[in-house]
């Protein structure tokens, strides 16, 4: 099986998670925008990362563009965010980026990493003012993201495991180690 990863990641949790499915399956690993089309459909299996930015996920618009190249590949697609996992949440993700041609492909979370030191100027004033608007609700009416996010404050986390890619080896046929 020959296969690629390509990821797009802003502050690295996803290029840190596509290093390490690199490491376990052996694919060729490189950043979706350095990817042309023609690199891509010679590979059995493309695996696409993005972080979910307001409920996007980066890097999709390569595999929307070129889907009828790659109709016939295995496609897996992960995606990263600073939330930790709640099926609710992450269906309303798949449902809202895997439409049409995209429909039905496998799509799995990983839980990322928060560094407001890190971010861009739009990203942490955003984020600030997210926070300001969670902070006046009251703490039993907080969804799980909201509680998170106030948990992370302006503190760096890193939540990235390995652990989380078990389920895409799996789906491509391999185990972690």
């Amino acid at each position: 099986m020959k296969g690629i990863i390509l990821y797009t990641s802003k502050y690295g949790a996803t290029k840190r998670y596509a290093d390490w499915l690199a490491e376990d399956t052996g694919f060729d690993c490189i950043e979706t925008k350095n990817a042309k089309i023609k690199d891509v459909v010679p590979y059995d299996t493309i695996i696409l990362g993005g972080g979910i930015y307001a409920s996007g996920i980066a890097g999709l618009s390569f595999l929307k563009k070129n889907i009828s190249q790659l109709s016939e590949k295995k496609i897996i697609i992960f995606c990263d965010g600073a939330s930790p996992y709640v099926e609710k949440a992450f269906q309303q993700v798949v449902s809202h980026n895997l439409k049409d041609a995209l429909s039905g492909v496998p799509c799995f979370y990983c839980r990322g990493a928060w560094d407001m030191d890190a971010m861009s100027f739009g990203d942490k004033t955003l984020c600030k003012m997210l926070q300001k608007a969670v902070a006046k609700k009251a703490p039993e009416d907080l969804e799980i993201w909201e509680k998170a996010l106030m948990e992370a404050g302006t503190e760096k986390h890193d939540w990235t495991d390995k652990a989380y890619l078990a389920p895409i080896l799996e789906a491509i046929g391999q185990t972690g180690e």
